[in-house]
């Protein structure tokens, strides 16, 4: 048993997911939620309040660029992107406290919850498959 207790919870001090995150930023936490996909993902969409940093540009920009004060939550594509965890650890090198938001992405958008592009605001959708959905 207290096997299970430190496996879960030390996943769940570095991770965490889309409505958790989404009900932070409601709450006025504060903390810095990064996006570590490319260029082009990042203006394909985006979740609104995020900051775009590409995980191999973490150990050069991160220093300059984010308070290291600030937890930081990293997130990528989807569960089938393992750029959210390269992310995270590079974070975690340089010595920032630092969570995965698993799910990427994929979730954030399939929840519904606010996410933005190249050209602004993008319309909410959401996905009965992942949550429920009032009618």
């Amino acid at each position: 048993m207290t096997d299970a207790i430190a496996y879960f919870s030390a996943k769940l001090e570095h991770e965490t997911d889309p409505s958790d995150v989404y009900a932070a930023q409601r709450a006025g936490d504060r903390f810095t939620l990064v996006d570590v996909r490319s260029i082009e993902a990042w203006n394909q969409g985006h979740v609104a309040g995020a900051v775009h940093m590409p995980y191999r540009d973490i150990a050069a920009r991160a220093p300059q660029e984010l308070d290291p004060s600030l937890p930081v939550v990293v997130y990528c594509w989807s569960p089938g992107c393992n750029a959210g965890a390269k992310g995270a650890l590079e974070f975690a090198h340089i010595g920032y406290r630092v969570r995965e938001m698993i799910g990427g992405y994929e979730y954030w958008v399939r929840e519904g919850l606010p996410t933005e592009n190249a050209a602004g605001p993008v319309p909410r959708t959401f996905d009965p498959l992942v949550m429920y959905v009032r009618p």
